[in-house]
Order: C-alpha cells, then sequence, then structure tokens
C-alpha cells in the first residue's frame, strides 16, 4: 500500500509539472534615482522617456570702480528647464525635449517668433545610421564652439564667457550629420549641420540663404571618461591624459539677426562667417579649456543709418582648475574680446578684459552643486572698470 501511495503522488507530480505556466504580461517599468530623473520603458520596449527637471538660483551683485558708484544686485531664477529624452518605435530613433520656462528664458518676446513666449529649446530626433553615425533633424545647438554645446548645467563658472555671449552659433533649426571613427588610438569626430539660419522658434518665412556649420574634432589619446570632453572640470578624474582639439566653420548666407542666429532682428543682411577653435584637456583632477572666436561679415557690418550693426569681431577664451578630493574646485579664467575695426571705429563697442576666479563645491557631480565667482571687467569704451561678484546654486533631477 506505501508503495502505491507513493507512485500515485509521484504521477501526479508529474502531471502537475507537465502544465505549463500561463506566461505572465509583460508590464511598463519605472525607475527614479537622484541624477537620473523618472526613467520609463513602455512594456513592449517601443518607447522609452527619461524626464529631468532642473533649475539654478543666481544672486548677482556688481559695482563700478569709479567714485560714488552704488552696488547693482539682482536675485532670480536663472534657468529652469524640463528635458525628455529617450526611444521611439526602435532604438535606433532617438529624441530629445528641452523647454525653458523662466522669466530670462523667455523675457524677448518678438513679432518674428509670432510675439509667443520662446520656451522650445530642443525638439530634435536622432536616427542611428550605424554604431558610429547619425542623422540628426529638428531644433538644436549648432555643433559650434564647445563653451556653447556643453549644457549650461555642466560649466565650471557661473556662466558662460563673454567669447561665447558675443559670438557664439546657437540652436537652430535644420539637418546634422553626426560621425567618429577611430585611426589607431586617435579618435576623430566630424559633425556638420545645414539649417534656417535665424536660430530658434522663428515663425516668419525666410527669403535669405541657409546655414552651413562643420566642425572636426581630435582626441589624440582616446575617448573622455562618461563623454568629459563635454562638461567642465575633471568630475570622472582622468586617469590618463585626455585631449581633445578642435575646430570649425560656420557660413550664415544673408543672416538678418545681430549675431546670426541670436539678437535683434535688423532692417539690412549680411553673410556672416563664423571661425571657432577649441581645446579640452583632463588629468587626475585638473582641467584646461581654451577657445578662440572670430566672427566676420560680407560688407561693412554697420547698418547704412548706424542705428545698429551686426555682431562681428573676435574673442579668446582660457580657464582651468582643480578638483581636490573633497569635490571642492578652484579656477580662473581669462578673457578677452575686440570688435571688428568698423564697429570700433564708430564707438559702438570697444576691447573688453575679464578676469575671474571661482570657487565650487560639487555634492553630486553638476547634478546638485554651489558655485561662486568674483570678477574683474574693464571695457575699454568708456573706459570703465567694475567688479562683480555672483553666487549660483544648481539642482537637476
Amino acid at each position: 500500500m506505501r508503495h502505491f501511495l507513493f507512485a500515485l503522488s509521484m504521477f501526479a507530480s508529474m502531471g502537475l509539472a507537465a502544465q505549463e505556466a500561463p506566461p505572465q504580461p509583460k508590464r511598463s517599468t519605472l525607475d527614479l534615482s537622484f541624477g537620473h530623473g523618472i526613467n520609463f520603458m513602455a512594456a513592449d520596449s517601443t518607447l522609452s522617456m527619461k524626464l529631468g527637471v532642473r533649475f539654478q538660483t543666481l544672486f548677482v551683485a556688481e559695482r563700478s570702480l569709479e567714485d560714488g558708484s552704488r552696488t547693482e544686485k539682482e536675485l532670480m531664477v536663472r534657468r529652469f528647464r524640463v528635458k525628455m529624452d529617450g526611444f521611439a518605435f526602435t532604438p535606433k530613433l532617438d529624441y530629445k525635449i528641452e523647454l525653458a520656462l523662466s522669466n530670462r528664458d523667455n523675457s524677448a518676446v518678438i513679432p518674428q517668433s509670432s510675439n509667443a513666449a520662446n520656451i522650445v529649446l530642443d525638439a530634435v530626433l536622432k536616427y542611428h545610421l550605424s554604431h558610429n553615425a547619425e542623422l540628426w533633424f529638428g531644433q538644436t545647438k549648432l555643433p559650434g564652439n564647445r563653451e556653447r554645446v556643453i549644457s549650461s548645467q555642466s560649466l565650471q563658472f557661473v556662466d558662460r564667457s563673454m567669447v561665447t555671449s558675443l559670438y557664439t552659433l546657437d540652436r537652430d533649426i535644420g539637418l546634422q550629420f553626426h560621425h567618429s571613427f577611430h585611426m589607431g588610438g586617435m579618435v576623430i569626430k566630424d559633425k556638420y549641420a545645414i539649417s534656417l539660419g535665424q536660430g530658434r522658434n522663428v515663425t516668419l518665412s525666410d527669403t535669405g540663404g541657409l546655414s552651413y556649420t562643420a566642425r572636426l574634432e581630435l582626441l589624440p589619446f582616446g575617448e573622455f571618461t562618461k563623454k568629459g570632453d563635454y562638461f567642465d572640470s575633471d568630475l570622472a578624474r582622468e586617469k590618463k591624459l585626455k585631449l581633445s582639439l578642435a575646430a570649425g566653420y560656420s557660413y550664415n548666407d544673408g543672416a538678418t539677426r545681430k549675431g546670426g542666429e541670436l539678437g535683434a532682428f535688423l532692417k539690412e543682411s549680411r553673410d556672416l562667417k563664423t571661425f571657432f577653435a577649441d581645446a579640452m584637456l583632463k588629468f587626475r583632477g585638473w582641467s584646461l579649456s581654451s577657445e578662440y572666436m572670430k566672427k566676420t561679415a560680407s560688407s561693412n557690418p554697420l547698418l547704412a543709418d548706424l542705428s545698429n550693426y551686426f555682431q562681428t569681431g573676435d574673442g579668446w577664451n582660457i580657464q582651468s582648475g582643480y578638483l581636490f578630493r573633497n569635490n571642492v574646485e578652484i579656477a580662473a579664467r581669462y578673457t578677452t574680446t575686440q570688435p571688428s575695426t568698423e564697429i570700433k571705429a564708430a564707438g559702438k563697442a570697444a576691447m573688453t578684459r575679464e578676469y575671474t576666479l571661482g570657487c565650487s563645491k560639487y555634492f553630486s557631480g553638476h547634478n546638485l552643486k554651489i558655485q561662486t565667482d568674483i570678477s574683474h571687467l574693464r571695457n575699454y569704451l568708456e573706459p570703465k572698470a567694475a567688479l562683480r561678484y555672483r553666487l549660483q546654486v544648481e539642482l537637476a533631477i
């Protein structure tokens, strides 16, 4: 009897094992961690989204060194950004959306943008043609000087230099091609863009030509850790020397804005040509970066009635910093700009120089940090000298 019951139980267990368990339906996933945003993945893996929010709270105090001058102070939310990126339909098709919501970002309401708030920063699709080639379509940053392409979240100082403020390219809408390849231990990256040439969110019909941009980068010692050639400070503490050398050129056919993609719309048009070169070096907490930019116009940059001018001239910026083990960084920067001869002769602008000393404390990389800097500024138009102090807190979740 005992053997019969044992055999019966074995038979029953085999029968149960033979029955296949019903398949469990796939579920959408949600992941949340500080500095990496909110990450969604669709159940059928046809959509992913990373949602992030960041803001900067900035205090500025500036005082002219002339006798009797008063200190001017500002306290503001300098930037407030919402960012979404991921892939759609297939991992080969990436997208990026970034919105700017602070008053500072949307204060310039102009007829050329239908008198609407200038909210959309990025709205771009990126298709992976292969593992080392991508085709971009939409509105995003042009492949211009490195300091401009680096996110305002990832800067070594409170803000970018005067060179970028005056002569940079900016966001534009069009088509871009990004490519990279290896040559021995060297990495070479080439980037090209054909865009409208009027900047972001312009809704009026364009009667001018297009803008053409190209950029070439050489990384003789290979890739930086965690794409460190596109964020300031050596937060990755590169164990081996890393260097990136780059140069580029942009031709904006029939530009009607003061700076090409930026600035006021003017009554006349000019062909604007921009040359830029930059370098970045990192090694064991030490970082060094430098940029040169030169913008010229096809003819006199001044308008016929001398009421305004196209922003032409050149400038140079160099900065360096060291990140201590406690994630405190000390950095210094020197910047000089020089307007073109016609602008200078007309008394519209003059050479400027800026000396800046900064200190940053990184609690979680560029996602949570406090930055402060003090600058000596000199504008040789008057001439006028001033001291400026800035304090900024950055939070990105």
